[in-house]
C-alpha cells in the first residue's frame, strides 16, 4: 500500500486560556402522539435523602416488586406492574407519594432498519471504506485491539467467521457481553436470521481484517462487547434493557457504545444513564434515524441528547449525498458517515454475509473511528477524540444545514489532527501548552502575533501517549499569541 503524506491539521489556539464549553438540553415535554411502553414495567427514581425503608414500604403498599436497581443512577429501580393496576395509574401514584424525582414508563424503542431505495446496490463493495478515506488511515493503524467498543443491540453472532476473533472475553466466565432480555450471558444474534441487525453493525465497526476472508472493518482488530437489549422477532426494546446493558458496559470497561436505534420520547432514566457514562470516558456513537425528520424540531432518542459525549451520525450515499430516509438537523446531529449498501456480516451462518442501508450501519463507521483514535492517542479524553471526528470531516454541500459540522467522516485526517490544549498556570507564569500528535511524531509548534506570519518556536516528538508540552516563556512580556501545530506525515 502506498504510503502517502498528509499535512497536519492545523489547529489555533490563543495565548490565552481557551476552554470549550457544551450545553445540555433536555425536553421535559414528551413527543406528540402516542408512545409505546411496556405495560408490566415503569421506572423510578428515588429522591435524595428517601430511605430505603420507607421507599420499600410503599413498594409493598402497591405491591409492587423491584426487578432491578442501578445504585450508579442514584437508585433508579424498574418496578413490575402488578395485578389489577396499569402503568399509568401505577406511574401517578409514585409522582403523587413525593418519594421519587420521576416515575416514567419503560418505553419502547426499535432498531434503525431501512431497505435499499436504489435497485442498483451491488453486494460485496466495501464502497464506505473507501470514502472516508480508509486505505490511507490504515497506513497509520489498523489495530485498536485494546479498545472495547460495547453493542447495544439485537445481540451478536459472536461464532462469524469474520467477527470471532474479535469478540470481547469477560475474564470472568468467557462468555462475550451480556443478554438483558433474558437475564444471561448469551447475546447470540442467530435466532431469528430474518434481523441479525447488531451481527450487522459489528461487522461496519470491527470485522477482523487481513485474515483472507469476507470483509473487514474500520478497526481490523478491536473488541467488540455483545450486548443484548433488543429482541430478534422484531427488533423491538426497552429502555430499562438498554439501561442493563450500558451499566454493563461500564462496569465491564467498554470505551464506546454503538446504539444504532432510537425512542420517540426523552426518557429521564436514559439521559442520566448516558450522563453517567462521562467519569468512566465513554463515547455513546447515535444512529440519528431513518425518518427523513429534522431532529431539531422533532428529535428522537439518544441522537436528540444534546450531551458532550454523545455523537449524533446521519446517513450518506455513494455520491457522498444525504441518503433520502435519513434523518438530519443542523444542531442535533453532528455529522455523516456511509448508509447505503452496507455489506457486512449477517447472522444466518458463521460465513453469512448481506447488504442492509440505513443510519443503523452509518454509526459504526464513526464508533469503529473512535476505537482507532483511542488507540492512536490513548492519553484523550471523549471530549478530545469527539473533537478529532468533528474538526477533520470532509464538507458536503448536501450535507451544508443539515448536521453541525456539514460534513462526511474522513478517518484519514481524523488520524492525522493535531490538538492543542492550554494548561492551567499560576498569576503570572509562563504559557504552557499540551500538543496532542499521536505516537512518536515529529510536530512543530508555530507562534505568530497576528495570524499572517508564523515562525517555528519548539519542534519536538511526541511521548509513548502521543502528547508533549511546551512552554513558551516569552508570552508574559510579547503581544498575544496565537499557535499551531503540524507534522509531516
Amino acid at each position: 500500500m502506498r504510503k502517502t503524506s498528509q499535512l497536519g491539521r492545523w489547529l489555533i489556539l490563543s495565548g490565552m486560556v481557551t476552554a470549550f464549553f457544551f450545553w445540555l438540553t433536555t425536553s421535559t415535554h414528551a413527543q406528540a402522539g402516542v408512545l409505546e411502553y411496556r405495560s408490566d414495567r415503569i421506572l423510578v427514581k428515588p429522591k435524595a435523602g428517601v430511605t430505603q425503608t420507607t421507599l420499600d414500604n410503599f413498594h409493598r403498599e402497591e405491591k409492587c416488586g423491584v426487578l432491578r436497581t442501578f445504585d450508579r443512577l442514584g437508585r433508579l429501580q424498574v418496578l413490575s406492574v402488578p395485578a389489577g393496576q396499569t402503568a399509568a395509574s401505577l406511574i401517578a401514584k409514585y409522582q403523587l407519594s413525593g418519594l421519587v424525582e420521576f416515575a416514567e414508563p419503560d418505553y419502547l424503542g426499535q432498531v434503525y432498519n431501512t431497505t435499499p431505495d436504489d435497485p442498483d446496490y451491488v453486494n460485496g463493495m466495501l464502497w464506505g471504506l473507501n470514502i472516508i478515506s480508509a486505505p490511507q488511515a490504515w497506513d497509520v493503524l489498523t489495530s485498536a485491539s485494546n479498545i472495547v467498543v460495547a453493542v447495544l443491540d439485537t445481540g451478536v453472532r459472536y461464532t462469524h467467521q469474520d467477527l470471532a476473533a474479535n469478540m470481547w472475553v469477560n475474564p470472568v466466565d468467557g462468555s462475550h457481553g451480556w443478554n438483558a432480555i433474558d437475564e444471561n450471558n448469551n447475546p447470540d444474534d442467530n435466532s431469528s436470521p430474518s434481523i441479525g441487525h447488531g451481527t450487522l453493525v459489528s461487522g461496519v465497526l470491527g470485522a477482523v481484517g487481513n485474515n483472507g476472508v469476507g470483509v473487514c472493518g474500520v478497526a481490523w482488530q478491536t473488541q467488540i462487547m455483545a450486548c443484548q437489549c433488543f429482541t430478534n422477532a422484531n427488533g423491538l426494546g426497552a429502555i430499562s434493557d438498554c439501561i442493563t446493558c450500558l451499566d454493563f458496559a461500564q462496569t465491564n470497561g467498554a470505551r464506546i457504545i454503538n446504539a444504532s436505534w432510537g425512542f420517540p420520547t426523552n426518557s429521564l432514566a436514559l439521559s442520566n444513564a448516558i450522563v453517567s457514562l462521562q467519569p468512566s470516558n465513554i463515547i455513546l456513537v447515535a444512529a440519528c434515524g431513518n425518518n427523513t425528520n429534522d431532529l431539531d424540531a422533532n428529535p428522537n432518542y439518544p441522537s436528540g441528547y444534546h450531551l458532550p459525549n454523545v455523537i449524533s451520525v446521519a446517513a450518506t450515499r455513494t455520491n457522498d449525498t444525504l441518503s433520502a430516509y435519513s434523518n438530519y438537523g443542523a444542531n442535533t446531529v453532528q455529522l455523516g458517515a456511509p448508509g447505503d449498501g452496507i455489506w457486512s456480516t449477517w447472522s444466518p451462518n458463521d460465513s453469512y454475509y448481506y447488504s442492509e442501508s440505513g443510519t443503523s450501519f452509518a454509526a459504526p463507521y464513526v464508533s469503529g473511528a473512535c476505537a482507532l483514535l483511542m488507540a492512536q492517542y490513548p492519553a484523550d479524553t471523549y471530549q478530545q477524540t469527539i473533537t478529532r471526528v468533528l474538526s477533520s470531516t470532509d464538507p458536503l454541500p448536501s450535507l451544508a444545514g443539515k448536521c453541525s459540522t456539514g460534513g462526511r467522516l474522513n478517518l484519514q485526517k481524523a488520524l492525522r489532527t493535531i490538538l492543542i490544549n492550554s494548561l492551567p498556570t499560576t498569576n503570572g507564569g509562563p504559557l504552557e501548552l499540551c500538543v496532542s500528535g499521536g505516537l512518536n511524531r515529529n510536530c512543530v509548534v508555530w507562534a505568530s502575533t497576528n495570524l499572517a506570519n508564523w515562525s517555528s518556536v519548539f519542534t519536538n516528538t511526541s511521548a509513548p501517549n502521543g502528547t508533549f508540552n511546551f512552554v513558551d516563556y516569552s508570552v508574559t512580556n510579547s503581544p498575544a499569541r496565537f499557535y499551531r501545530a503540524s507534522a509531516n506525515p
